[in-house]
């Protein structure tokens, strides 16, 4: 497989990034991103571009790819309805678009979040906003699409938040997390996980379009071919 990267400093795409350089049936990782990832590798492609509103200048190098992991995304806290609907919904679509008309036999994957409102109605802005990106997305033409919806997610390999206050409480919380995921693995999902479980709905498809953390953890279970 070909695939491109959206947000692969972040904690969920570094673990993205990660299986994917493991994996030997992935030729080409494409990552997508304002600025690089201090990291180096045969198979990965760094695009740089400040504006991830405008891929044009990216076209060329955006084509023969077979899957999209979207883990691009931002809080919420201080933001209007329509700052984090700006930078979140139509991101997104946006970029979206781009990739089908490049790519029409794709999959697209895209990291969402537990308590996201798939009927748009809902009180909490954020998930109303998430819901309206997943059918969106759903929507799209793609060879299929999958919304993944982690709740707890477990930093394994190194991996760190960029956010300060994710990477205090994985420092507190850390021991009990690992914990909690040994003896109710379904209630949460690790980096390691996540990565495994999006490259192979991209490699197998699924039999569900939106996966909670036990769905997620199942997905990664399945054989590599």
């Amino acid at each position: 497989m070909n695939v491109v990267l959206f947000g692969a400093s972040g904690m969920v795409g570094q673990g993205v990034l990660r299986e994917c350089l493991k994996d030997p049936s992935v030729q080409r990782v494409v990552s997508v991103a304002r600025t690089q990832v201090d990291q180096q590798h045969p198979k990965l492609v760094q695009l740089v571009q400040r504006d991830l509103f405008d891929l044009k200048p990216l076209e060329a190098q955006l084509g023969g790819l077979d899957a999209c992991f979207f883990c691009l995304g931002v809080s919420s806290a201080g933001m209007s309805e329509e700052q984090y609907r700006h930078l979140t919904y139509d991101l997104t679509v946006s970029a979206a678009a781009t990739l089908l008309r490049l790519n029409p036999g794709m999959s697209f994957i895209y990291v969402s979040g537990t308590g996201t409102d798939s009927t748009e109605q809902g009180k909490t802005m954020w998930a109303r906003v998430k819901g309206a990106t997943e059918n969106a997305l759903l929507r799209m033409p793609f060879k299929a699409a999958f919304m993944v919806r982690p709740g707890v997610i477990l930093p394994l390999d190194g991996i760190k938040s960029k956010t300060r206050s994710y990477r205090m409480f994985y420092d507190v919380f850390g021991p009990l997390l690992k914990l909690v995921f040994r003896l109710r693995a379904g209630s949460m999902t690790t980096t390691e996980k996540l990565g495994l479980a999006m490259l192979n709905l991209a490699r197998h498809g699924g039999a569900e379009a939106v996966l909670d953390g036990a769905a997620i953890n199942a997905a990664a279970r399945q054989p590599a071919n």
